[in-house]
């Protein structure tokens, strides 16, 4: 890598000098400046308590009437490093300049070019118009009702407020969660009609430690972290403590947004940033804090709580974001946008969510072989995939983004590679498994020649393997752009799979790209896109079962009962069925819209279900005879079944997606119901004529008709499907996923440690295929939350959870007392007791829930937690020499 020195940067008043350089690492006033003796009175008041501590360290040192800075030192901010060499207020963007005259702030793209504007006309009125649909549906609050939220806030929470508490009150109302009248309550999870915290922003996932201080609710007790970042447990005094520098530090961040303008420069956000660095970093650094200043200044912030997300906003606008962290140097950025739009900053945040959808990541990925140089963009181009080398590897649809993935994968590297080095290969294993398990459905990816971009795709699908390529595995994409161009920053050169984030220019370029093209390519071919937002792409479980019916057209959802595998067919079957309807998610939908969704009266919708059985056949599938009596005598009709109707009705709509449900799939006889239609599923064989045998018909599958089945694995296990459905089916697995019932606790049993201890001990004693007998999450959720009542957790347990294990464990006890525990099974009677599950023994069922899970305690504290340590990425970067010249993509050793 090059080693270019950081350009020094300048501040002189009066006989005052001082030189800078600002890199990755701070801000460092250089050995030899000098600074001012006064300090004047408009100066922050810890000013003169810095210099008598930099002076008793030896940084500073008296030099006629001046002082002189003995050694280099780090500052936290241009700005906090100006004031002490001013003597006076500074703000270290606009003081320090380059040899050149330029502000530091034009030098880091932190002030934008006078005269600029934030938005192109048409990104203007895309998003105005956004608006306007959003407050017609009633998804955005009003002027009036974000003012009156805003109010309600600020009367319980104004740094007035704080200002008039302290000890364990002050405690309470700032940090306790189990209080719904606290601040982090509200900040975090207050929903209800008086005020629904989600219309402000987010910041939910992570820890409680987030907070930096929190009450487990376990224990009662306050935690804090330690050196190693796990919660300990704290004095009251500790907590107290740490409360006030919280209130002092919000009072005083109050009083900075206070007094920045109205429509301040980017120049003053960028000094604001640094006066939050220093004065208030326990709160500003925190997305909590922000989400408080935010609320109390809705017009001078964002509500954005991430830099990440503010950064991914900026870039989709095709800005260049400023250098530079911190969660208020942007601010300047969307007040802009959102005067441009003529709307208030809530409703400007929500639009910009709603037009550019969720972030997403961008990556560049080469298209040439390492060893023999050979393109391999045309496949990609023509099959809608990207793709990468390393085919003697095989099937890599194992790899995770685990270390224990990645020690397997580069030992398979070394085995297939031998004449490859260990670092080389290291690199390889990082790249694949970027490739295969970190890249996301919703990235971009720069398909790229060297420096030469030659399209622009968003991925679409999960990771195949495919032999007849050189480059077998690969991603499906849609191609947002085929226009060939530049890189304007060299990235990732010397590289087959790399993210894009050291450069924004190249982001915001394919950006540029992606908007000139307003289309999608498919196959090499352009085609104007149907309307100018983009294709909604689901999230989570339902974006795996959009992907698997995008690549395959039917899928098959598989688990143990209860892990919600209906309730993910439906809903995801609901919302593309509303997306290619109407473009837009089911829950948006009017009621006369979801009609032709759902169906009504005799009226079929477009999302049909049935559920297979032994009896069910191919007569009720597609078609065949059934009896009817006509003037008391039996004839045999014949009719059509669920799916030959379907298909039927599918054909009338060519443009719009319809899906059956196929429930319980696995119980039906497999080739008796679907005959001869096994041929004609698979995708690439859709459309194909085919005759029913029973009424002589011509019959397709159109193109627009997709397939969910659901299976419970209790039941039996996708090993003894019919190998033909296994091939033209697509399978999702569906596991026991204890993190849906979060912290909850029921009359002090933590659900969700209970819940996976409970699973373990199935895993070790149901026998050989204890894992697809596990009990589901589904169970410990009443209306889609976790069970929050002692007396509904006792009726699960009682009528579906203990039912299940003695279906199991076929009457053993034995086996029975040792996964629920011998305080609720009689071993030796061979009895459940049953006095314990009766209404007003709730008592006395905890009691033996926690003797016979006495380990759960335990547990809970360690998933409450829920701090996770990141595997070390293996990607050497020093290796990728972004600036050099003429490099080869190096897909193979």
């Amino acid at each position: 890598m090059t080693n270019e020195q950081p350009e020094k940067l300048y501040l002189k008043i009066g006989e005052a000098d001082a030189v800078a350089v600002m890199d990755q690492s701070g801000f460092t006033v250089l050995e030899g400046s000098t600074a001012r003796k006064e300090v004047t009175s408009s100066c922050r008041p810890n000013v003169r308590a810095i210099r008598e501590e930099l002076i008793a360290e030896g940084v500073l040192q008296e030099f006629g009437d001046l002082y002189r800075f003995m050694k280099d030192h780090r500052f936290a901010a241009p700005s906090s490093a100006g004031v002490i060499v001013k003597g006076s207020p500074s703000n270290g963007w606009y003081d320090w300049k380059v040899a050149d005259g330029r502000r530091l702030s034009e030098v880091r793209r932190v002030s934008r070019p006078e005269g600029s504007t934030m938005l192109s006309e048409s990104k203007r009125d895309e998003l105005a118009a956004t608006c306007e649909s959003l407050l017609g549906e009633g998804r955005v609050y009003t002027a009036d009702q974000l003012d009156a939220s805003y109010s309600l806030f600020s009367e319980r929470f104004s740094p007035q407020v704080l200002a008039g508490m302290d000890g364990e009150a002050l405690l309470e109302f700032l940090h306790d969660h189990g209080n719904r009248d606290s601040l982090v309550y509200w900040l975090e999870f207050k929903s209800d009609e008086e005020f629904d915290t989600k219309q402000f922003g987010s910041i939910a996932g992570g820890s409680a430690l987030k907070f930096r201080i929190f009450r487990r609710k376990e224990t009662g007790r306050w935690q804090m972290a330690a050196d190693n970042g796990k919660p300990i447990d704290v004095s009251i005094d500790d907590a107290i403590e740490a409360a006030r520098l919280h209130r002092d530090q919000l009072i005083e961040g109050a009083e900075l947004l206070a007094q920045l303008p109205e429509n301040a420069s980017d120049d003053e956000y960028a000094e604001l940033q640094d006066q939050m660095d220093e004065v208030v970093p326990e709160v500003s650094k925190l997305a909590w804090g922000h989400k408080y200043f935010s609320l109390l200044f809705p017009e001078k912030l964002d509500d954005f709580h991430s830099p990440d997300w503010q950064h991914f906003h900026l870039l989709k606008l095709q800005q260049l974001p400023p250098e530079g962290d911190g969660r208020y140097i942007c601010a300047g950025r969307f007040v802009s946008a959102a005067s441009e739009v003529g709307v208030r900053m809530n409703q400007f945040t929500a639009s910009l969510n709603a037009v550019q959808g969720r972030l997403h990541k961008y990556w560049r990925v080469g298209t040439r072989g390492g060893d023999d140089g050979v393109s391999h963009w045309e496949m990609m181009k023509e099959r809608n995939v990207i793709a990468v080398g390393w085919k003697q590897l095989g099937d890599l649809s194992w790899v995770q983004a685990k270390k224990e993935s990645r020690v397997k994968l580069k030992e398979a590297l070394v085995e297939a590679y031998p004449n490859q080095n260990a670092i080389a290969a290291g690199q390889d294993c990082s790249q694949l498994t970027q490739f295969i398990a970190t890249i996301s459905e919703g990235d971009w990816v720069l398909a790229s020649d060297g420096a030469t971009v030659l399209g622009i795709g968003r991925v679409t699908g999960e990771y195949e393997y495919d032999p007849k390529f050189e480059f077998p595995h690969q991603r499906s994409v849609e191609w947002l752009s085929l226009d060939e161009w530049k890189m304007p920053v060299l990235e990732g050169l010397r590289s087959t799979v790399r993210e894009i984030r050291r450069h924004d220019e190249n982001i915001v370029e394919a950006e540029k790209k992606v908007h000139e093209s307003g289309a999608v390519v498919s196959n090499g071919k352009t085609s104007p896109a149907i309307t100018p937002s983009r294709p909604i792409r689901l999230q989570e479980t339902a974006g795996r079962i959009q992907s698997v019916l995008a690549r395959k057209s039917q899928v098959i959802l598989y688990g143990p009962p209860g892990t919600g595998k209906t309730f993910w067919a439906e809903r995801t079957a609901f919302d593309l069925a509303a997306i290619s309807h109407f473009g837009k998610l089911f829950a948006n939908l009017s009621e006369i819209e979801k009609q032709t969704i759902l169906g009504e009266g005799e009226q079929s919708g477009c999302v049909r279900m049935c559920c297979f059985h032994p009896a069910y056949g191919y007569e009720d599938f597609l078609e065949g005879y059934r009896p009817t009596t006509v003037n008391g005598q039996v004839s045999f009709d014949l009719r059509p079944g669920v799916f030959k109707k379907l298909c039927r009705d599918a054909e009338t709509f060519p443009d719009k997606s319809f899906f059956l449900i196929v429930d319980e799939i696995n119980r039906g006889d497999i080739p008796r119901v679907f005959g001869e239609l096994l041929t004609t599923l698979e995708k690439d064989k859709r459309g194909r004529r085919i005759t029913l045998p029973v009424s002589g018909d011509i019959f397709t599958v159109p193109k627009n008709v997709f397939l969910i089945g659901t299976m419970n694995t209790a039941d039996r296990s996708i090993s003894l499907l019919d190998a033909a459905l296994r091939r033209r089916f697509g399978f999702i697995e569906l596991m026991p996923d204890g993190k849906v019932l979060k912290d909850s606790t029921v009359s002090g049993i933590p659900l969700r440690a209970w819940f996976e201890a409970l699973n373990e001990r199935i895993r070790q004693h149901v026998g050989r295929d204890a894992r697809n007998l596990q009990i589901g999450h589904s169970y410990l959720l009443q209306a889609g939350s976790p069970i929050k009542e002692i007396a509904v957790l006792r009726r699960a347990i009682r009528d579906d959870i203990i039912p299940l294990l003695e279906e199991y464990c076929y009457e053993d006890y034995t086996a029975l007392a040792n996964i629920l525990g011998h305080e609720l099974v009689d071993s030796d009677k061979q009895e459940i007791r049953q006095e314990l599950l009766e209404a007003g023994r709730e008592d006395d069922l905890v009691a033996a829930l926690l003797t016979s899970f006495s380990d759960i305690k335990r547990t809970a504290a360690g998933l409450s937690s829920d701090i996770s340590s990141q595997d070390d990425d293996e990607t050497n970067d020093a290796s990728d020499d972004d600036d050099a010249s003429g490099s080869v993509d190096g897909e193979e050793p």
